[in-house]
């Protein structure tokens, strides 16, 4: 072929050999092969496209002309199907006895030839393809051409929804990625090392698969360093004699790793290099082999690291790359990740439905972080279909060979929420740990939503709940958040009074071994368009687009980051509330969030404390964060945010230790106080707590009698440098008083609207049969996860539609809140308000009109609403409240919040702007709102539970 750029090889060869051979580290070892990157330009039929990389990043499909898709982010070259990438090679006569091999880190499924001739085929999506070219690479130029496929009938059906596949996150992409070359090694050569750490023993133990091209006798060589680590180590050389067979043979080799080795943890990630070298009188090959001296088991209901109770403080990763639209193959990018990650209190990651490159377990590494790797595979197993099974098989196999001795890699599931034939799962689990003992394996993450419970064969449980629901008390419940379709009410924190004192002890007493709560959160948060300005690759943020021509339809594009900056703050407050339901329960295995960072497919779910670029959105500060997530977290158990003066204020305090030793002898200190920093009252008192464990050390109770006026509190808790801590309402034990010169009604007869419009000072309170076609439900959490996909896996299960809001938004100086303390957004005391109202559809209103209490829409409706709004009628003053107060008179802030009312009713303050007629208000509360039309999005998950 013309114009085909060569690659020098022989050039390239001598090069590495020099700056290999000029290394003046002591503690360093030579790569004995060599690498020839092929990276560079490659021809196609669309033109030259540069490798690694993808067909996207060449900007050479056509554009885009899709700008309405709402479900994820757009591609804006997409390209799908077969492509070939094609260049020449020259290999030199000194190569001509080499073993030569096309190394591919990560593609597609792909065919490769020589000079036309083909050398054969590989369909691995998650570890390496490696094609033996020794026979075709002779000595001279050579035509090198690969085929990459990433058309849907590639793979098996079941794989299209993974993340490995979905165009969802990462995109489907058709390219090579990461690390492509050729690797020259010697004839007799080392297939391949797996580490089997034995930290009680002492020892690593080698497996050690060996190539050779005759049966002959030779020797291995095993040395070592410790890095990564404050404290030098160094495993000095040892010999071992073998004897190699023609073809492929196995040995095992045991290392002494002396007296005092360095372990590997989240709290000393201490790494071991070691240079396995094969010896023949042919030649010479080596393998660098990076590991830790770890022992990652069960013990109970609980994980351990080398003997230590830990506690997985995880996120999930949905494999979202918007710049690329594929993962990064640098362990800089991945370590810098984890690191933020890290600050957050985060020290576990699961992968949904994929795993990670190399990269990601060397960060993993580094920073002392599990992992989760799984297959690519999201739906239901049978025993009958072969074709994705047989797939499943090799992925398992080849990720363990890959990434195996990373002693980050401690767990491996089979998918993401399966159902279907249990004893298929079990085999494939079987076989996977027969052939690899060093992880802990699970049939799936969230199989069967959790109905099914722990099954037999399984050494942990992923789930978010253990048993099938048989009320609506949330006993098999382990995380507090749902959707509609899921669990009564969405879950706990939408369908209970708020307190600090749920736990999952009752759920997890029905499993023997740990649970780990799966996907927890889910709090939807409003877009920040500003964010629309870093997309500068190869995915574009349509979607946000949409989403903001919606909001402007409804004019109310001005209060956009208004409504980000209040759904990021009340997200947050859900995610702490959530995550102590886990740190407060003994014995339990862990959590994984979903998300710290937002997931812009299925849907697009917003649901991150940062966006897809890592970036906090605003709502609570990664230290905050990390003082309820986090190895040691101090913690108060108390049965209401919301408390009468008239009261004592108790709290039983709880502290989790999963730091690497007892806490013994240390000051826990609380304060209450006000949020001007005003101390009311303060204790200290010396506790030691075991390792492992959560605990109870002691009890706060002061009287709150001392409080005479409302106040938003603050209770800080403070042990060592961990910091937590909680808002809480103080209400003075007054009696609801109704002002003489207010009149309260339930309906606006001919009657009340002649009063109003002569003068009077109205408090309207519409009636749910009144709001039913002109409202949306009370929804205290963020909606969770998507509305569109929720609403209609409800409808279709018959099940209550969740109302899809996402937070309340007001202006904490407005009169109506002199007595009744406010955050701009949702906070605990609002909870009674909310749960018991009906927001009220007001887009019919000017473009200008704004609510008193505003509750935020999600971006599928972007409705303007109200909980309390005001208009001037004649000479006299209507406010609406859409919230039945006489459901919560029985609760300090209900009172408070109808004498709030009822005072600002008839207050100087209340001054409504907006005029309207008597028949216009009538007609508005007459009129049915029309419906948006909202676009049903596809859920792999099957929800016949």
């Amino acid at each position: 072929m013309k114009n085909i750029k060569c690659i020098a090889v022989w050039g390239v060869v001598a090069s590495i050999a020099f700056l290999a051979g000029c290394s003046t580290q002591k503690e360093s070892f030579e790569e004995q092969r060599k690498f020839v990157s092929l990276a560079g330009p490659w021809h196609t039929d669309l033109g030259i496209i540069h490798l690694p990389g993808s067909v996207d990043q060449s900007g050479l499909p056509p554009r885009n002309a899709d700008t309405l898709t709402t479900t994820r982010l757009t591609r804006l070259h997409p390209y799908v199907g077969v492509m070939e990438y094609v260049r020449e090679v020259d290999i030199p006569g000194s190569l001509g006895d080499k073993m030569i091999r096309l190394v591919m880190e990560r593609t597609k499924p792909s065919t490769v030839w020589v000079d036309g001739d083909s050398v054969g085929r590989c369909n691995t999506l998650l570890s390496s393809q490696i094609y033996d070219l020794s026979k075709w690479l002779t000595p001279g130029k050579h035509e090198l051409k690969i085929r990459i496929d990433n058309r849907d009938e590639a793979v098996p059906s079941g794989v299209h929804g993974s993340h490995a596949w979905t165009e969802a996150t990462q995109t489907n992409w058709n390219g090579v990625i990461g690390r492509l070359g050729l690797e020259i090694s010697e004839k007799n050569f080392i297939e391949q090392v797996q580490v089997v750490p034995d930290v009680e023993q002492k020892r690593a133990v080698l497996h050690v698969s060996l190539v050779s091209g005759k049966q002959q006798s030779a020797v291995i060589t095993v040395e070592g360093y410790a890095w990564n680590a404050t404290r030098k180590d160094f495993i000095r050389k040892q010999e071992f004699p073998v004897e190699l067979v023609k073809g492929r043979s196995e040995t095992e080799l045991v290392v002494n790793m002396g007296e005092e080795p360095l372990l590997w943890s989240e709290f000393s990630p201490a790494l071991y290099k070691l240079n396995v070298e094969l010896l023949t009188d042919e030649g010479a090959d080596n393998q660098l082999v990076d590991f830790g001296m770890k022992s990652f088991g069960v013990k109970g209901t609980q994980f351990t690291i080398n003997g230590k109770t830990t506690f997985l403080r995880g996120k999930h990763d949905g494999c979202v790359f918007p710049l690329t639209g594929y993962p990064s193959t640098e362990v800089t990018d991945w370590l810098e990740q984890f690191r933020i990650a890290q600050r957050y209190g985060i020290n576990h990651i699961r992968f949904h439905s994929w795993t990670p490159p190399v990269a990601a377990f060397k960060a993993a590494d580094i920073a002392g972080v599990y992992l989760q790797p799984e297959l690519p595979f999201w739906g239901t197993m049978d025993a009958k279909n072969t074709s994705l099974n047989q797939c499943l098989l090799h992925e398992g196999e080849q990720l363990l060979k890959e990434y195996g001795n990373s002693p980050s890699f401690t767990m491996m599931a089979l998918g993401n929420e399966l159902n279907g034939d249990i004893n298929l799962m079990r085999r494939l689990v079987n076989h996977f740990r027969s052939m690899d003992n060093r992880h802990l394996y699970s049939f799936g993450s969230n199989n069967n939503l959790g109905t099914a419970g722990e099954q037999a064969g399984e050494d942990f449980f992923v789930t978010c709940r253990v048993g099938r629901d048989t009320d609506s008390t949330y006993a098999t419940h382990v995380r507090s958040s749902f959707s509609f379709a899921d669990a009564w009410k969405g879950g706990i924190l939408n369908g209970t009074y708020p307190s600090t004192r749920w736990n999952y002890a009752k759920a997890i007493s029905n499993s023997s071994i740990p649970v780990v709560s799966h996907e927890n959160g889910q709090f939807q948060v409003y877009p920040d368009y500003k964010e629309i300005n870093k997309y500068t690759g190869v995915l574009y943020p349509y979607n946000y687009e949409v989403f903001r021509r919606r909001l402007a339809d409804n004019h109310l594009e001005k209060q956009a980051l208004e409504f980000h900056r209040a759904t990021a703050a009340w997200s947050a407050l859900c995610y702490k509330a959530d995550i102590e339901m886990c740190m407060r329960t003994p014995g339990m295995g862990g959590f994984q969030l979903l998300d710290l960072i937002d997931y812009p497919g299925q849907g697009s779910a917003l649901v991150g404390l940062m966006d897809v670029f890592w970036k906090n959105k605003g709502g609570m500060s990664e230290d905050t964060f990390a003082g309820f997530c986090n190895k040691v977290v101090p913690m108060a158990e108390f049965k209401a945010y919301c408390w009468s003066n008239e009261e004592e204020f108790q709290a039983r305090l709880i502290v989790a230790n999963y730091d690497e030793a007892d806490l013994k002898e240390l000051p826990l200190r609380w304060k209450l106080e006000t949020v001007t920093g005003k101390v009311v009252a303060k204790g200290e008192q010396v506790i030691s707590v075991k390792q492992g464990a959560v605990e109870s050390p002691g009890e706060i109770r002061v009287a709150l009698k001392q409080i005479t006026q409302t106040a938003k509190m603050r209770l800080a808790l403070q042990v060592g440098t961990y910091k937590n801590a909680y808002d809480l309402w103080i209400y003075p034990a007054t009696k609801v008083e109704e002002p003489a010169e207010l009149l309260q009604v339930k309906e606006l007869s001919a009657t009340v609207l002649k009063k109003l419009n002569e003068g009077a000072n109205i408090l309207y309170f519409p009636q749910k049969k009144q709001t039913d076609s002109i409202s949306v439900g009370g929804l205290v959490t963020p909606d969770y996860w998507n509305y569109a996909m929720f609403k209609g896996i409800s409808e279709w299960a018959h099940k209550e539609v969740s109302p899809g809001t996402m937070s309340l938004l007001v202006n904490p100086g407005h009169a109506l809140f002199k007595h009744f303390p406010t955050d701009t957004h949702t906070n605990w005391q609002w909870w009674e308000v909310i749960r018991n109202s009906r927001a009220i559809i007001l887009d019919a209103l000017p473009a200008g009109y704004l609510p008193v209490i505003q509750v935020i829409d999600n971006v599928e409706r972007n409705h303007k609403l109200g909980l309390v709004f005001e208009f001037r009628v004649g000479k006299g003053k209507l406010v609406v409240c859409s919230s039945n107060v006489s459901d919560y008179q029985d609760k300090p802030e209900g009172r408070a919040f109808y004498q709030a009312l009822m005072d600002y009713v008839v207050s100087d303050a209340c001054n409504p702007q907006w005029q309207v007629t008597p028949d216009e208000i009538k007609n508005f509360f007459q009129t049915k709102k029309k419906e948006k039309q909202i676009i049903e999005v596809r859920n792999i998950t099957d929800y016949n539970i």
